[in-house]
């Protein structure tokens, strides 16, 4: 599976075979695999390992404050300044 995650302002995003999606639970940080854009979580995607020194190999958003759109494979969300398209290609 390849996920894709793009912010919508300039297009700048990643995409790859890893959507990890993280958050603080009782201080300390928990994470989900495969996860999908939640409020109150940053996502990340993009490779799993290093793809060379030369170019970025993930990226990350700060915390979703709204989810704007969803279906099954598509999440439409907003964080505290940008606002992202997270799909599974």
């Amino acid at each position: 599976m390849t996920y894709s995650l793009r912010r919508e302002r300039d297009g700048a995003g990643d995409s790859g075979p890893s959507s990890i999606i993280y958050w603080i639970d009782d201080g300390k940080v928990k994470y989900e695999n495969f996860g999908r854009p939640k409020v109150g979580c940053v996502v990340e995607v993009g490779s799993l390992t290093g793809r060379s020194y030369a170019a970025q190999d993930y990226w990350r958003t700060t915390k979703v404050t709204e989810i704007l759109e969803e279906t099954e494979n598509r999440v439409r969300f907003k964080t505290g300044n940008s606002t992202y398209v997270w799909e599974i290609l």
